[in-house]
This record gives C-alpha cells, sequence and structure tokens, in this order.
C-alpha cells in the first residue's frame, strides 16, 4: 500500500518526527510549528502501516474541540471511521474507563460529575455540617487544598499534616467531603483522574487489559500535565507501550494549577532510549516577531532549547507604545484598530492580551465608545451560567436522587416556598441519619415533621421529580433512566416546563431575564445537536451503553469551560486565555514591573520564567503586527501604581522596535529621536497623528470651548488639567456623556 501521502505535505523534520521508528519520541514542538498536523499524520501513519490498528491507539488532548478536531482530520484522510481509536482530553477519557469500570469504583452505575462550582457549593455545605468556622477556613481555600492534594495522588490517609493545625483542619474538611461524595455517587474533575488512576493501580488484571490493548500512546501539551496525569500515562504505557509525547517548555504556563514543567524533563529519565525532536519552523509568525520572541524566552535557563525561524519575511517592526495612563493606552489600541479596519482589516483578525482580567476595564469602555464590537473571552460560558446550571441540577435528580448538590440548588428554584429553616431541617435529618437530602425528605414527610406550608412544598417537589423521571419505575437502589427510544431533547424541553424554570424566567422583569429565556431555549437545541452528530453520544451511548441524559449531563460537565468564537469581534483575552489562538494584530498591553512580570514573581526565579513563557506565549500569537504597550502611571484596583517598564522589553533587541509615541522631540530610550510619522499605508500601521500643536493649548482650549469628536461628536470643554503633552481636557458630550481626553491626539476640532 502506496502511504507516501501521508508524508507528502510535511517538512523534512517533521516527516521524520512523523515516521519514527524509536520506542519512544519527545517532540519540542515550538509555536506555530504544526504540532496538530504532527499528530494526526502520525496516528495516520502508524495506522496505514499496519503499526498498529486503531484500538490499540490512545490520544490525548487538553480540549474536547481539540480531540474532536484531531479525530475528524484523522478520519478525513484515511477516508474511514475510527470509532473504536480512544481519543478525548484527560477527564474526558478517565470517565470513560469509569464509566466501564463502575462496579469496580465502587462508584454507583449513574454516578455524577461535580463542577468547579456544584464542587464549591458541596464543600461550603461540608463545611457547615462540621461546624468549623468559615472565616479561619474558607470554602475556596479547602476546596483548593483538596484538588491540589489530587492532583498529586494523594487520599487525606496520604497526609502528614505536620502538627500544623491549619493542614489538620484541612485534612478533616478533605475526609467529610470525600464521605459526602461517596454517598452521593458524585465526583469532582480531580477525582476523575485520580481514580481512574487508583482503578488500574489497584486491578492487575485490568492494568493488564490496557496495557495490551494500548500499544501506542500520544500525548499533546505535555508541558501542561499535573503529576497524577503523567502517573497515569506512565501506568497504561507500562513496559510495551510507546509514547509520543508532544508539547513545548517554553509555553508552560499553568503552573498554579498544577501542571508540572518537571514531567518534560523527567520523561526521557523515567523511560530508555526517548528520542528527542524539535520543530523549530514556524508558519505562523513574520521573522521580526520570532526573533523578538526567541531574545525574550533566551533569557530562562531552564528550558531545552530550540530557536524558531520562518522563511517569510522580516514584515513589520515590533510596535512600542509608550502610554501616560491606561486611558491613554486604551486610546491609541482604539485608534490603532479603528485605522486598520478602515484600511481593510477585520475585526476578529484583532485580540487586545493583558495580565489580569482587571485590565480588560478600560478597553471594554472604549470599545463601546467608539461602536468597535468586541467579546471578552473569559467571561461565563454557556453551561456555567446560573440558569443552565439550574436546569442541569434538575435532570441530574432525575438520573440520581442523591445527587445532594443537584438537591440544594432547586429545591426552592424557582421560589416554591421551601424556606431556609426547611431546608436546614433536612439537612440535619439527613446528617443525623447518614442519608441523602431527598431520602431525609422522604423521612420527616412520612413522619409529618415539617411545618404544613412546608410539607406540601417539599412533596410537590419530590413529586416533580418523580413525575419528570415517570418514564421508568424508580428504583431506590439504582439510578432512574430515561425510556429508551425517547428523544432526549423532549425530556429536556418537558423538564424546563414542568420545573417552571421558563415560566419563572419569562415572568420576570429583570433586564437579564430574556436572555436567559433564550439560554434555556439554547439549551434543548444543544441537546439536538448531542443526539444528532457528537462523537461523544456515539461513543458512550452507541458503543458503551450509557443512559443517554446520563451522557449528555457527563458531556455539558466536561464541556463547561471550552470557549467558542461568536461574531466578528476583537478579542479580548487574559494571556493565559490566549493559549493555542492566533491573530494577524496583536495588542499585548500593560508591560510594566509588578504587572508583567506580576509582583509576586518578582523574587521568585522558577515564578518569574513562567512569565517570561507567558510573554512568549503572547508574542507568539501574532501572525504580522504586533504592538507592546506600557503606561507610566496606571490606576487598578482603586489605586495608583508608577512603575517602570516590564524587563520583557528591555530583552527585546532594540533594531527590532519601532517606538510609537505622541512627544515629537523627546529622546527614544532606544537611543535616536523619537518619530511622529504621517506615514499611512495599507500594509503598515506606525502612525499615530498629533492634530493639534503643543503650544498654549491651556489658551487654544479654554472651558466652555464648543468642540467637535470624529468619534462622540459635538461637545462641550468643562476644565482641564496638566500641561504640555500630559494635557487632558473633560469634555461633556451630548450623545455619549462626559469624557475625559489627552489633548495630544484627541483630535478635537474648535466649532
Amino acid at each position: 500500500m502506496d502511504v507516501t501521502y501521508i508524508l507528502d505535505p510535511l517538512n523534512e523534520t517533521q516527516r521524520e518526527v512523523v515516521s519514527a521508528s524509536s520506542d519512544h519520541a519527545l517532540v519540542l514542538a515550538g509555536a506555530g510549528s504544526g504540532k496538530t498536523r504532527v499528530l494526526v499524520h502520525r496516528i495516520a501513519w502508524l495506522v496505514e502501516t499496519g503499526q498498529v490498528p486503531p484500538h490499540g491507539i490512545l490520544a490525548v488532548t487538553f480540549t474536547n474541540k481539540a480531540a474532536m478536531e484531531m479525530r475528524s482530520r484523522i478520519e478525513g484522510m484515511l477516508n474511514r471511521s475510527l470509532g473504536a481509536m480512544w481519543v478525548g482530553t484527560f477527564h474526558g477519557l478517565a470517565h470513560r474507563m469509569l464509566r466501564l469500570h463502575w462496579k469496580d469504583t465502587d462508584l454507583p452505575e449513574g454516578f455524577q460529575i461535580l463542577d468547579s462550582e456544584d464542587q464549591s457549593r458541596m464543600v461550603r455545605r461540608v463545611i457547615r455540617t462540621m461546624g468549623v468556622d468559615d472565616s479561619k477556613y474558607p470554602p475556596k481555600q479547602a476546596q483548593w487544598f483538596i484538588n491540589t492534594q489530587k492532583d498529586e495522588g494523594l487520599r487525606p490517609k496520604h497526609i502528614d499534616d505536620h502538627n500544623d493545625t491549619w493542614t489538620d483542619q484541612m485534612l478533616r474538611i478533605y475526609q467529610s467531603y470525600e464521605e459526602a461524595c461517596q454517598r452521593g455517587g458524585l465526583v469532582d474533575f480531580a477525582e476523575l483522574l485520580l481514580r481512574a488512576h487508583e482503578l488500574l493501580r489497584d486491578r492487575d488484571d485490568l492494568l493488564r487489559h490496557y496495557q495490551r490493548r494500548f500499544s501506542h500512546l500520544l500525548v499533546d501539551e505535555f508541558q501542561d500535565t499535573n503529576t497524577i496525569q503523567y502517573a497515569w500515562i506512565r501506568l497504561i504505557a507500562g513496559d510495551t507501550g510507546r509514547l509520543f509525547m508532544v508539547g513545548d517548555d517554553d509555553q508552560s504556563i499553568y503552573g498554579w494549577r498544577g501542571a508540572r514543567i518537571e514531567n518534560i524533563h523527567r520523561f526521557p529519565r523515567d523511560f530508555p532510549e526517548v528520542h528527542t525532536y524539535r520543530l523549530e519552523r514556524n508558519y505562523r509568525s513574520t521573522a521580526n516577531i520570532l526573533a523578538a520572541a526567541n531574545a525574550v524566552i533566551a533569557n530562562n535557563r531552564s528550558r531545552l532549547g530550540k530557536n524558531l525561524w520562518t522563511s517569510d519575511e522580516n514584515g513589520e517592526p515590533i510596535y512600542l507604545y509608550v502610554a501616560f495612563n491606561e486611558q491613554e493606552e486604551a486610546e491609541f489600541m482604539v485608534e490603532r484598530i479603528r485605522q486598520w479596519i478602515e484600511d481593510g482589516g477585520h475585526r476578529d483578525h484583532v485580540a487586545v492580551l493583558y495580565r489580569t482580567s482587571a485590565q480588560s476595564r478600560v478597553f471594554e469602555e472604549r470599545l463601546l465608545a467608539s461602536g468597535i464590537p468586541y467579546r471578552v473571552h473569559g467571561g461565563l460560558r454557556f453551561y456555567e451560567r446560573a440558569e443552565i446550571k439550574d436546569a442541569l441540577a434538575y435532570l441530574r435528580l432525575v438520573v440520581n436522587r442523591y445527587d445532594d448538590a443537584a438537591f440544594e440548588r432547586v429545591i426552592n428554584q424557582p421560589p416554591r416556598g421551601i424556606g431556609m429553616r426547611t431546608l436546614e431541617t433536612i439537612r440535619s435529618e439527613a446528617r443525623s441519619q447518614v442519608i441523602s437530602l431527598w431520602s431525609a425528605s422522604e423521612a420527616l414527610l412520612g413522619r409529618s415533621e415539617l411545618l404544613p406550608r412546608a410539607t406540601g412544598a417539599v412533596a410537590n417537589f419530590l413529586r416533580l421529580i418523580q413525575d419528570l423521571a415517570s418514564d421508568t419505575p424508580i428504583n431506590d437502589d439504582q439510578p432512574s433512566q430515561t425510556a429508551p427510544g425517547k428523544p432526549l431533547y423532549e425530556v429536556v424541553d418537558r423538564t424546563l416546563q414542568k420545573s417552571g424554570l421558563l415560566r419563572h424566567y419569562k415572568t420576570d422583569k429583570s433586564d437579564r431575564a430574556e436572555a436567559r429565556v433564550e439560554n434555556l431555549e439554547e439549551l434543548v437545541s444543544a441537546v439536538r445537536q448531542f443526539e444528532r452528530n457528537e462523537v461523544a453520544y456515539q461513543i458512550n451511548v452507541e458503543q458503551d451503553g450509557i443512559d443517554p441524559l446520563a451522557a449528555f449531563l457527563s458531556h455539558a460537565a466536561l464541556e463547561a469551560g471550552e470557549a467558542r468564537t461568536q461574531g466578528k469581534s476583537v478579542h479580548l483575552m487574559t494571556l493565559h486565555a490566549a493559549k493555542g489562538l492566533e491573530f494577524p494584530m496583536i495588542f499585548l498591553c500593560g508591560l510594566e514591573e509588578g504587572l508583567f512580570p506580576h509582583q509576586r514573581s518578582a523574587s521568585n526565579q522558577k515564578q518569574l520564567e513562567e512569565e517570561r513563557r507567558l510573554c512568549y506565549v503572547g508574542m507568539t500569537r501574532a501572525k504580522r503586527i504586533l504592538y507592546l504597550s506600557y503606561a507610566e502611571s496606571r490606576r487598578l484596583h482603586g489605586s495608583e501604581y508608577y512603575q517602570r517598564p516590564s524587563r520583557f522589553i528591555d530583552e527585546i533587541p532594540a533594531k527590532l522596535i519601532q517606538e510609537v509615541r505622541a512627544r515629537n522631540s523627546e529622546k527614544s530610550r532606544f537611543g535616536g529621536t523619537k518619530f511622529a510619522s504621517k506615514k499611512k499605508t495599507a500594509k503598515t500601521h506606525s502612525t499615530w497623528k498629533t492634530n493639534q500643536g503643543m503650544k498654549d493649548m491651556e489658551t487654544q482650549w479654554p472651558p466652555g470651548q464648543s468642540v467637535l469628536h470624529p468619534s462622540f461628536g459635538e461637545g462641550v470643554i468643562l476644565c482641564y488639567e496638566g500641561h504640555g503633552p500630559h494635557m487632558r481636557v473633560q469634555v461633556s458630550f451630548s450623545k455619549v456623556g462626559t469624557k475625559w481626553l489627552v489633548l495630544s491626539y484627541a483630535k478635537l476640532q474648535a466649532i
């Protein structure tokens, strides 16, 4: 069989990697070097050359979107379905394994996944039940402690408190939380991996089964794996599995959430005969952008080393703008975006990146005032919205009556007259009898121990859930399931109607009510899509025999938090959120010491290197144009800061930078004179026009002067402050209200 078509589209290094015959491979794939292409072609090569059947491959990515894309591309290349191949995220694959072996994991068949918010509620309830002072032991800290220990593979019994009171109390909370989850048949995200690891560790027969089955294991974004993820992969690989690890130590930026860059360094020590490949040819950015990024990251000491290059042209220089404050920084950014659009560029080809989410506010205000559509990445996503989580909680109760987190969420949502006193009575009964809230409610109703009004309300609630699940008999030992063959979207639609959620929001007069109704209606559409074409449905329902509703709830929990681009808008996001994305034009803002690199990292070499990697990631998102900016003063969190420019700017060779500043005569910090070029073409965006001279501005723009602004329209000057290039005027505009503008580039015209 001729398989050269798999290698033909690749460059020389990519071909070598894809056709590698070594036992284990570590592929250091630089930004924009085609790592996804290499992974896809590697799997296709293994299958087409007969080295492994599809069911012998385990491929791990970090997002469901990436997993679906990888599967689709492989099947398109080979022109056949590869349903038996396991491709997914760590959490998704661990979840699949637990579903298949639920009896061996001490879990109920209908166990449910707790997302971060549900887990937070559960931890809060456990702390309250224990009578612990949550001001001394905040639930958020306890949740972080629990997840951190699980990511390290540690149960409470494995942890020594070292006679530390705080650690001892956290361990008690961890233990009580575990017991509550076990009673309710609930697992959080960290538990998925930990329990899947323990399953294979403790069951030799299952471990041998999966080691025989998966002869080739491929892992994407290897630098972002944590301790338990790497341990799970090592366990499945054993002595015979061949590992193909793809990552980039220069893009390891998630240490704060448990990622261990050490994994990529220890891999060659843990497995013999590891061959290291470097993908250094970049297909994304211009040579100048790559040279600048290489210069910055070269200052990190603990790196495996590589140097990105491209055969493309040098491109435009790296533009540096020095702003007076964060308002001026945002004004500059908006002006450049407007110029980009006027020259034929697309809005959705532009991204504004910043170190902390608090920086987004001023950019949002300026874009809104300018009428430029934008989207903030990292806001509440679909499955994280309150109304969606309410609907999912009802569905979770239909599947599993013992889900206490879901029970608490919707017992009085929408309001049905069940107050906190009644709920506390139910909690107390559940605690004393060590039973679920559902069972406690039934017991209290049976003994007539609730107040008359509460009795009717609680009984109606239980009856509602039973009615929603009436398609099959209720079995106290097994979670109920939906009737075979009934469309799942009908179950969801009926739940929204009979629960009262839709009616509740349709009669709500708040400004968010209409959007909430639309979101609930969109949930039905999401279920339809899941049934029609989601690979997850085919695998979980058709192959693994999981109840459709349970499969969808797991799918929703696993999908929560994955962003989807909407409309043609300018993108605003933190640098962490930008990982894996690319845009023709990038603004990297707030490059000041204390902000970026962050003040928490200044005295810690390891954390400082992660900050530098974050800068490297931000720079390599840019394809054609990269702007860097910093402000001489910045108001953040209610305080004024005066910081020096970031050290990352100094690490870029001066010859690569063209400084843009509305100060025509001062000396540049790179030597030479600052420019105020009037040049403007469709290809270059290096001009920052100064429409008014700096002489006698105070007399030219007195209070009461009528003015015209190109975006805000007509207005009247109320007052001014400062002098020279820093002078600002306060203008009352008839259309948009009062604005402070810096005169050096405000483009005001006297009327």
